[in-house]
């Protein structure tokens, strides 16, 4: 047996079960049903959709926001944690830039969702204006897209030809994918050294890529004059609501995988806590741009300012508000200052919340602004004064959703989620170690 075998055995990839064959169906049974009212919204128009002169984005911005905001998880786990050197990271690394990259793709697709003629998409290139945002944008999402996707390939090339070596004997299909993707990978020292360099500037760049992007999200909304939206808070609000989703969306995943594939020998409570520490403070500082964003306008907020407010705290949203802020915010924040919540199973339970709080809360920054309009539109029909996603929206949004999932679903099962090639360097080196401490 060779020094990968038992590596591959526990992380390589494997066939799916019954459970993930149906998972995988549902996923694809959501997707075709969100392209199906695709096409149906592309041949009838907007008009199938409930977005009016007032809310002219609705649930595929809110669905937009969340998906950059998830993709910043690259940013946070993979490179902040990689250049502090912080070894309990090593676990996380791949799945967040699986779960990064999937998401990072979705938004991109979630924009041209929202177009109403995808087909006049080239314009935006064509007659881009530097000085707006949504050139930036434009610019940036496929900017982030590339360099996640490196960031992913990169530090799997040695383990695709471990796979590729392991499976010449048994599955020359496999094998020949693998060593195609491997290239030519042989561990040679020049091969090694080019490989470090490159991760190493796609680390360096990815973080000011995530702020980038993030800032530039916030910008879209905050230089357009609207009351709620009119902030120059936007920015660090955007960051840290960011982290707070992306680390909540990777802690789900962990935790899924490390049941279902029985990692727990490599996803330990140790690495929990340590990255409940993490989501802790993560939360933290979200809850303190909360006050400022919401907190500080009570006290001087002109006339517009105030009903807005006044809408999220005590009218229209404020179910949701409360329910979004309290269940999906500050109360995970305490609870995560308590160790026995940074264990496995609840820190699970509080991350799906933190999720599903994280999704909503894009939904109210969108949504009741819009709903205030800078310029009041007269003579409107009544029913644009209010807003709720038709069958549509809620269709198209699930299979972007559904397609994230499946992205993430099929890299875990083929690639391996944790490194071989570097535990089993580990494991060399303390083999090693204790052989020099016995002699």
């Amino acid at each position: 047996m060779s020094k990968y075998d038992q590596l591959i055995k526990d992380l390589g990839p494997r066939k799916f079960s019954l459970k993930g064959k149906l998972w995988v169906a549902l996923l694809l049974a959501v997707t075709v049903a969100g392209i199906i009212a695709y096409v149906d919204q592309l041949i009838r128009g907007q008009v199938v959709t409930n977005m009016r002169d007032y809310v002219l984005w609705g649930l595929y911005i809110s669905n937009f926001v969340f998906f950059v905001a998830t993709s910043f998880v690259a940013a946070l786990v993979v490179a902040a944690l990689r250049l502090t050197k912080n070894e309990w990271r090593r676990p996380f690394v791949r799945m967040a830039q699986i779960v990064a990259l999937a998401c990072i793709i979705m938004a991109g697709i979630t924009i041209i969702i929202d177009m109403a003629r995808p087909d006049r998409m080239m314009n935006l290139f064509i007659h881009a204006r530097l000085q707006s945002p949504i050139t930036w944008d434009v610019i940036i999402i496929p900017t982030f897209i590339v360099v996640s996707l490196l960031l992913l390939y990169f530090p799997l090339i040695p383990d695709l030809a471990i796979l590729r070596d392991h499976y010449s004997g048994t599955n020359k299909k496999l094998s020949k994918i693998y060593g195609f993707f491997a290239m030519k990978w042989r561990w040679s020292q020049q091969q090694i050294n080019l490989q470090g360099k490159s991760i190493h500037l796609l680390v360096l760049m990815i973080i000011p890529l995530g702020l980038i992007l993030e800032s530039i999200d916030a910008y879209l909304f905050s230089t357009t004059y609207r009351v709620g939206w009119n902030s120059t808070n936007f920015g660090p609000y955007f960051i840290s609501g960011a982290m707070v989703s992306g680390l909540g969306a990777l802690i789900t995943v962990v935790y899924i995988v490390r049941k279902n594939k029985q990692l727990e020998n490599y996803i330990t409570e140790y690495h929990f806590d340590k990255i409940g520490k993490l989501f802790n403070l993560t939360c933290l500082i979200y809850v303190y741009f909360n006050i400022n964003e919401y907190l500080v306008p009570l006290f001087t907020a002109k006339k517009g300012e105030s009903e807005h407010l006044e809408t999220l705290l005590r009218g229209e949203f404020a179910i949701p508000f409360w329910i979004v802020t309290l269940v999906g915010l500050v109360f995970p924040a305490i609870l995560l200052i308590f160790k026995r919540f940074r264990k496995p199973r609840p820190l699970y339970l509080i991350a799906i919340v933190v999720v599903l709080g994280a999704y909503w809360k894009r939904y109210l920054i969108v949504t009741p602004t819009l709903l205030h309009p800078y310029l009041p539109i007269q003579g409107v029909p009544e029913n644009w004064h209010y807003y709720f996603p038709s069958v549509h929206e809620w269709l198209i949004t699930g299979a972007t959703l559904a397609m994230a999932l499946l992205i993430i679903t099929l890299l875990i099962r083929y690639v391996p989620v944790i490194s071989i090639d570097r535990l089993a360097e580990e494991e060399a080196e303390r083999l090693t170690s204790e052989k020099k401490a016995a002699a």
